[in-house]
């Protein structure tokens, strides 16, 4: 195997809009397979309403936001790379700093659940980018074959996890559900920091081929360069799409009870089919964006400028909607838990990312980096060179 550096020195003439793009629009799928999360019943509010958004979650939301997240995250550990080694830096201190960058998403991850949610995605991509930074330095065949392995764990743990309630005619969201029913804070505080371990492991098994994917990705500049690469990016987008549309339909037609008692071998099938091609899917929407990029950047408008601003906050963004879903859903905040179904859950996470749109535009405007980003950034220089 080689041990050559695959990310090659590169000069950095600014930021490249398809990554910014696809890391703003990451954040409407995150809130949309977040938020329903929250509310005690998803049937609860109008019938027709669910049913749509149920569908439209199926096909579009559950288990493609975390692909994507993942993809866009192993995307920019090879961009944070190529700008150290443009720098002038070694492999060796760009591989500590990255390491480093990677322990403090945890130490961020594990405040965020401590403090607001028991949900959270920073921790597991900070020990999984402490994991796999040293395959930077591997061949494209480490990284797709380690991609390739880790995909067996990540679909049994997430198809086991959806037949679960798809046996028991469950919705998945009832199943996952964080919603804090009754519960005081310190009880959901106490309840958070005990399930907070095995869910950093679980939630790295489930993001590594992901972002080995989009390290692999990195390398050609997809989405840097996406005018270069329109004919794979077309047909990437579009077999990605087909795949994963099909592979939720069954799932989806048991969820919705159109498909009544499948047998047991049906089911299993289902359930593991839908999540995973729902990493096609998760990455093939990075695909979708990066045509989208080519012509926004033709004709700048302000909507485009503000989906790039929000991307280039998506931490402080991401942590904004756990805020707003504590003081929204919880018994302790306005406790819409209890009056919102998944049609109104769905409602109430577009509402937050268009108020996360205009607040990154406003820091935009501006010139404020975003909070979060400041911090990071902070912590992680704080004992290297800038």
């Amino acid at each position: 195997m080689s041990t050559s550096i695959q990310a090659r020195p590169r000069t950095i003439t600014g930021r490249a809009l398809a990554p910014d793009l696809a890391r703003g629009a990451m954040l409407l799928a995150i809130a949309f397979a977040h938020a329903p999360l929250f509310v005690t019943d998803v049937s609860r509010g109008p019938t027709v309403l669910n049913t749509v958004a149920e569908m439209f979650h199926l096909f579009f939301v559950g288990n493609h936001a975390r692909p994507m997240f993942a993809f866009l995250f192993g995307y920019a550990l090879v961009q944070l790379l190529d700008r150290r080694l443009s720098g002038g830096a070694d492999w060796v201190s760009a591989r500590r700093l990255l390491r480093r960058r990677g322990w403090w998403l945890v130490l961020i991850g594990f405040v965020h659940v401590a403090l607001l949610v028991p949900i959270d995605i920073l921790a597991a991509y900070g020990l999984s980018a402490v994991l796999v930074t040293g395959l930077l330095r591997r061949g494209d065949r480490a990284l797709l074959w380690t991609a390739g392995l880790t995909l067996v764990p990540a679909t049994l743990i997430v198809g086991f996890g959806m037949w679960f309630p798809l046996s028991r005619g469950m919705s998945t969201y009832t199943a996952g559900s964080v919603a804090a029913g009754g519960q005081g804070f310190w009880e959901l505080f106490t309840n958070r920091m005990a399930a907070w371990p095995l869910m950093v492991i679980f939630g790295v098994v489930l993001v590594v081929p992901g972002m080995l994917v989009g390290m692999w990705a990195a390398r050609r500049r997809f989405l840097e360069e996406p005018a270069r690469h329109r004919r794979f990016l077309v047909r990437a987008a579009v077999i990605t799409t087909a795949l994963s549309v099909a592979g939720a339909l069954p799932a989806a037609l048991i969820q919705a009870g159109l498909w009544a008692g499948p047998p047991g071998a049906a089911m299993l099938a289902a359930s593991f089919a839908q999540p995973l091609t729902g990493y096609a899917g998760g990455i093939g929407m990075a695909a979708i964006i990066g045509l989208v990029a080519i012509a926004a950047g033709r004709r700048r408008n302000r909507f485009t400028t503000s989906v790039e601003a929000l991307g280039q906050r998506s931490l402080s963004m991401y942590l904004f909607q756990s805020i707003v879903f504590t003081a929204l859903f919880y018994p302790f905040g306005l406790g819409l838990q209890d009056d919102l179904g998944l049609a109104g859950a769905t409602a109430v996470a577009t509402g937050t990312w268009l108020v996360s749109l205009l607040l990154a535009d406003l820091m935009r405007r501006a010139g404020h980096r975003g909070p979060a980003e400041i911090l990071l950034r902070r912590l992680t220089y704080a004992s290297g060179p800038r």
